[in-house]
Order: C-alpha cells, then sequence, then structure tokens
C-alpha cells in the first residue's frame, strides 16, 4: 500500500495521507508561503512507486535476513506466521525512521540534533544495537516507562481514586525507582501485592489503596487486571468471589500524620481456629492459617505457577508499550475469544522473560533488535492493513499527549505549566518540569485534556486516546499556545544567529524536528519559499514542519 497526496491549489492548501494509522487531516486555509513548505513534504512521500520499491528517505533495500540470537528468533516466528496468512514483511526502516522510533519508544524522547547527526553519519554496522543499550541505561527509560505503570496502577491524588498528594507523589517515585534499579518484574509486582505498612514510607501499599474502595473484590479486580491482564468483571461471580477472599485480610487504619493511612495484614480473628481453604483462578486450591497473609498464597500462584497468566501478560504489556497495541488486543482484555495473533510469538515472549528472571529491559532489547520492529511503517503495495495484527509493517500512531508537548518544547526551547487546581493542596511544578515525569494524573495542563492523557480512573488501557481530533488540529495551527513557542524559541533564534549568511539552518532543523535531513526537493522548496518570506523563514518552517504526521505521529 502506498502513501497517497492530494493537493489544492495555492492560497489554500490540503493533504491527505493514508496509511496505518494515518489520519486523514481536514484541508485548512493557510498563508501562501506555508504552502510551499507542505508541498515539499508531500512530494517527498510521492516518491513511492508501486511494486517493492523503497521509499525515500522513510525506507530502505533490501530486505535483510532475519537477525541471529534472541531476536532472530523473534523473526523467524513472524516471518514464517506471515507466510502461512500468504502476507509479505515491509522493507526496513531508515536510519533517520528508525533513529526517531527507537528514541520515542524507549524514553519516549525525541533525539537531539547532534545525536541525529552522530548516528546518520556513523557507518558501522553495529550501531543500531549500541543504540539500543545506550537508550536503555538513559533516565528517561525509567520515566517513561514509570508513566506506562503509572497508568495501569492509577496513580493518582484526587477523585475517583483519592491516594491524596503525598501518597501519589511517593508510589510514582517508587515505581520508576523500580524500573532505573531494573528491578524483577516479579519481585515488582510482589511488593504491589503484599506489602504492609504506611502510605508515604512503604510506597507499594497504595496499590491496594487505588481499588477505589476497601473492599476486597475492588481489590481483586485491580489485581486481576494488572497482574493477569483480565477483566474479572466478565468472569463469573463465583471466580471473583473467590479471589477476592485472598484479599479479605487488609486492614486500613489511621495515623497522626494528615492522610497518612496504614495498611496492614488483619489475621487476629478468635473465631477462625481451622485454616480458610482458598480457591485461585485456575481452579486450584490452598488451604491457609488465620495467622498467615493469603495474599502471600496468591503472589505465589502467580509468579510460580505454570497456570499462572503473569508471564505471558507482562510479555504482552511490553510488546504493546513498543508497539502500541499487543499481541492480545487490547492487552488488558486477555480471554479465550479475544486470541493473541501469533500465540507463537507471546509463548515465546513469555518463555523469554521468564528464563531472564523477568528482566524488563532484556526483553525490550530483544524486541527493539528485531527486524520486525525495524520494519517501514509502509505496508507492501497491495496488502493494505491484512498485515496488522502480525506486525508485517511498524505500526502508526499518534505521539501520547506528554510526549508530544514534551516534543515541541524540546524543539522550541520553551516550557510548559502544569499544576493541580484541585484542593489539598494546590500544586503547581517547576516551569522546566516535562510532561512524562509528571508524578499525579491531578497535575495536568489543559494541553494534556485536549490531546487524550489518561484520567487514570480504571487503569485500562482504553482510557487513553491518542486519536486525532479537529481541536487537537486547530490547536497547532492556529493557537496562539504553539505559535508562541516558535515565535519566542531561542533554539530557532540561535539557528539563525549561526548562519553566516544570514540564512537558516535548514538542515539542523529537520535534525532538530524529524531527526533526518531533507531531502533534494525539500531543499529547493524551501530555498524558493526564502525568496519571498525574508526573516521569517525558520519559524515558517518549524511551524510546518511540526503539523506534518511526520512529526506528530510515531512512524
Amino acid at each position: 500500500m502506498k502513501f497517497s497526496e492530494q493537493l489544492r491549489p495555492p492560497g489554500g492548501v490540503g493533504w491527505r495521507v493514508v496509511g496505518p494509522g494515518l489520519a486523514r487531516i481536514p484541508l485548512v486555509r493557510m498563508k501562501t508561503s506555508i504552502v510551499l513548505i507542505f508541498t515539499a513534504w508531500l512530494v517527498c512521500l510521492s516518491e513511492a512507486v508501486a511494486g517493492w520499491a523503497s521509499v525515500y528517505p522513510f525506507e530502505q533495500a533490501p530486505i535483510p535476513r532475519p537477525k541471529e540470537g534472541r531476536a532472530g528468533k523473534l523473526d523467524e516466528i513472524f516471518a514464517a506466521k506471515l507466510r502461512q496468512a500468504g502476507l509479505r514483511a515491509a522493507n526496513p526502516c531508515s536510519d533517520g525512521v528508525f533513529l526517531r522510533r527507537v528514541y520515542l519508544d524507549a524514553i519516549g524522547t525525541l533525539p537531539m540534533a547532534d545525536e541525529a547527526w552522530k548516528f546518520l553519519d556513523d557507518k558501522s554496522p553495529n550501531k543500531r544495537a549500541a543504540l539500543i543499550d545506550r537508550l536503555l541505561e538513559r533516565p528517561e527509560f525509567a520515566d517513561f516507562w514509570g508513566l506506562k505503570w503509572a497508568d495501569a496502577l492509577r496513580v493518582k491524588s484526587e477523585f475517583p481514586v483519592n491516594l491524596w498528594p503525598n501518597a501519589a507523589q511517593a508510589y510514582d517515585r517508587w515505581i520508576r525507582d523500580c524500573i532505573r534499579e531494573n528491578r524483577p518484574l516479579s519481585d515488582f509486582a510482589r511488593d504491589l501485592l503484599t506489602a504492609s505498612g504506611s502510605n508515604f514510607r512503604s510506597p507499594a501499599v497504595n496499590f491496594c489503596r487505588s481499588a477505589g474502595s476497601r473492599e476486597p473484590k475492588d481489590i481483586a479486580r485491580m489485581a486481576a487486571l494488572v497482574f493477569m491482564g483480565q477483566r474479572a468483571e466478565k468472569w463469573p461471580p463465583a471466580k471473583l468471589d473467590a479471589l477476592a477472599v485472598f484479599f479479605s485480610r487488609i486492614g486500613f487504619k489511621k495515623s497522626g500524620e494528615w492522610k497518612e493511612e496504614i495498611v496492614y495484614f488483619d489475621g487476629i480473628d478468635a473465631n477462625l481456629a481451622a485454616p480458610v481453604r482458598g480457591t485461585l483462578p485456575d481452579g486450584s486450591h490452598v488451604d491457609f492459617r488465620p495467622d498467615q497473609d493469603p495474599r502471600k498464597a496468591f503472589a505465589d500462584w502467580l509468579l510460580t505457577s505454570k497456570a499462572s497468566p503473569f508471564a505471558a501478560n507482562m510479555a504482552n504489556r511490553i510488546w504493546c508499550g513498543i508497539f502500541g497495541r499487543g499481541l492480545v488486543h487490547e492487552p488488558d482484555d486477555m480471554r479465550a475469544d479475544n486470541p493473541a495473533t501469533c500465540p507463537e510469538a507471546l509463548a515465546w515472549l513469555a518463555d523469554e522473560l521468564t528464563t531472564s528472571k523477568y528482566d524488563l529491559k532484556n526483553l525490550c532489547r530483544i524486541i527493539f533488535n528485531s527486524a520486525t520492529y525495524q520494519l517501514s511503517p509502509i505496508p507492501p503495495d497491495g496488502q493494505g492493513h491484512a498485515g496488522d495484527g502480525l506486525f508485517a509493517s511498524y505500526p502508526v500512531r499518534r505521539l501520547e499527549a506528554e510526549v508530544l508537548i514534551d516534543a515541541i518544547n524540546q524543539v522550541t526551547g520553551a516550557t510548559e505549566e502544569y499544576s493541580s487546581m484541585i484542593p489539598e493542596p494546590f500544586t503547581f511544578m517547576p516551569p522546566e518540569t516535562r510532561s512524562i515525569t509528571l508524578p499525579d494524573a491531578s497535575i495536568t495542563s489543559s494541553f494534556l485534556e485536549t490531546f487524550g492523557r489518561p484520567p487514570r480512573d480504571t487503569g485500562f488501557f482504553s482510557e487513553r486516546n491518542d486519536r486525532m481530533t479537529t481541536s487537537q488540529r486547530l490547536h497547532l495551527l492556529n493557537s496562539t499556545h504553539i505559535l508562541s513557542k516558535i515565535n519566542k524559541s531561542p533554539t530557532l533564534k540561535g539557528l539563525v544567529r549561526r548562519e553566516a549568511n544570514g540564512g537558516f539552518a535548514v538542515s539542523r532543523l529537520y535534525l532538530t524536528i524529524l531527526s533526518r535531513l531533507p531531502t533534494s526537493r525539500e531543499l529547493d522548496t524551501i530555498k524558493a519559499h526564502a525568496q519571498i518570506a525574508g526573516g521569517r523563514t525558520g519559524s515558517d518552517i518549524a511551524w510546518a514542519l511540526m503539523n506534518t504526521p511526520e512529526f506528530l505521529y510515531r512512524h
């Protein structure tokens, strides 16, 4: 399937990019000078040809063989599945596309212009693998993947979760510290399920407090959703009741400190002289005495039983965190009538996760290094969306709200204001705060609300909305919020000053915004535009490029 474009006469411009996950963008009236910039971008895409030819600058050819090692095994599984379905994989992506993609998927951050140039200029055959290793050790990895876990764990101080600010921020720090230290996901889960203590000083206890109520059934639903990827409200009532037994002895009490709450095992009961039998989700039974915390029995089963879906759920969540959709999709709705699109791949990933002792970075490294991950976003001609579930091409999708505003601020050198206007207490973040590091869903901005940041009310994957809307397009094209960032940008002004002849450093701007160099046709178009735009060339190009799908979407 090729990208297709539709241009209108000068005086207004419209474009339509049809591809996997790309929204149709409506026609927008714009000044004539900007038409030239968009035209350059469209010309670049229109170089696609039918058949197996690569699309410059988004792809490279020829198609590589599956990679060696663990990533190669993953590629073999998908290659076999595609052959069975009579489908082909896309061309491999270009270095520029890979660079931008892996930065966004690993650390939720665009590469700086110098980082982009250094990578593109590097001729070593192992530069992609080396880049992946570096990104996995960057502090932003913990921030970005901590954001994903905070969404699932409902880290929110205000209604309806009501963790309150001190606890929410302690909980968020603990999550990010676990990822920064690369703690095994099994240890991470065990702490969340079995922790006792103060919600300020033992942050993992906030898992029980974030369930919406203190009722055992609600905590059981939360545990099933997060650790099993299942929606317990769809279970038979008796199965949910049985799971709730394992959370029925959790006690909650206040302390003398404001909003502090102690979570503890409330197991001393003189009326319970005999052991209690609990039924696990797989139908097996476990007996525990009145002085034993039943949460530990559930955690033991979850993390050690071959019947437990924990490993498959974690592998599927990691895959979804990288590709934007799970092998089982949605990733928190794993059930018999919603099977994985490639069960062999999910089973292999789950086995790899358990073999590595639930090493998050190890599984990310394998996926990032795979040829499957490094495919172009452009499906082979005529194949369309047929291979989406088998990841025959990279899924195109809009940047998350937090990642998008951080990218805009990075490009322009601007900052954003984040606050929580709900009392107890008001919260204001320092202006240099990055959105992916916000510790609480109650701390927000109008941009995040407009662009679909999840409210974290339910913990469902579907709470995040990354579909492009009319209000979002208008905000990016016409708002003083974005225009002010561009016009006042120290980054753009600095590029203008450094250019010896007074022109604009176009190549560096492309590296800054799109992580690639401009094509010769784009340069020709920009030169023509510069003759009529004068000193506004830089801001015109930046504004135009920041409104293209190439900037707004993962590809």
